[in-house]
């Protein structure tokens, strides 16, 4: 007995309470996890467990992880399923995920790329960023190539996260003076989602700031153009009411 205890304690309590090295689990733009800077290869179900733990981001019961990543199987199957894949993900000796008897999460010192991105997102927002960060790390999707319905809902919320950080980061530029950076956030907006009225009127915004009419002008029929072949909708008045001075 002492000794089936025993093993069973060397499962479920980390045998590195601290990690040896950073550990960095990426989800935007594709699935990688490094250890130290060396990436450390893991099967497609080890995978899908951290990034499922990752997105979560708070302790999970053991019965419901199972149930979800492993849906079409028996209670009992996909129980065996999760614990087949702990013990993959602990076979490089890297300790990434605490679990318990009843719950599981991802070790609380994983660095994971998409915690930061919404982190900052939510600065911008709050307009608390420093306007000198660099905006590029908004642009990727979540697991891009990952096709289940917990990652599709997740891909889609962090994606409206993204585009309103980039508006409000492209506001606080364009308030500054920085008329270029504010296109170029204005754009990365657009490239994300092309009808979005809201980019296209701040990108109005910061040509007419920058006293370019006929570019404001250009990009409002432009905007016009679109909506009318994809949508067949004419734009909103706030948004005409932008260049309606403009001399045609």
């Amino acid at each position: 007995m002492e000794l089936g205890t025993r093993s069973q304690l060397n499962v479920l309590v980390p045998l590195h309470p601290t990690p040896p090295a950073p550990i960095h689990l990426k989800l935007l733009g594709g699935f990688d996890l490094a250890c130290g800077g060396e990436r450390v290869p893991l099967p497609f179900a080890a995978q899908r467990l951290l990034a499922f733990l990752a997105l979560q981001r708070v302790p999970l019961v053991r019965s419901h992880v199972a149930g979800t990543l492993w849906p079409d199987s028996p209670e009992q199957r996909s129980q065996a399923s999760l614990r087949s894949t702990l013990w993959r993900i602990s076979r490089p000796g890297y300790h990434v995920v605490d679990a318990g008897p009843t719950h599981i999460e991802l070790a609380p010192f994983v660095d994971v790329d998409m915690h930061r991105m919404v982190s900052k997102a939510h600065s911008l927002i709050a307009d608390r960023a420093a306007l000198a960060d660099d905006a590029t790390d908004l642009l990727d999707d979540l697991l891009p190539d990952w096709y289940e319905d917990w990652v599709i809902w997740e891909r889609e919320r962090l994606r409206q996260l993204r585009l309103h950080a980039l508006e409000a980061l492209a506001l606080r530029l364009m308030r500054a003076g920085r008329y270029g950076e504010a296109v170029e956030a204005s754009q990365m907006a657009l490239r994300d989602e092309p009808l979005r009225e809201s980019a296209h009127r701040i990108l109005i915004l910061v040509h007419l700031a920058e006293g370019n009419a006929a570019e404001a002008r250009r990009q409002f029929r432009m905007y016009e153009r679109l909506i009318g072949s994809e949508l067949n909708v004419e734009p909103s008045s706030d948004i005409r009411g932008l260049v309606r001075h403009l001399t045609p």
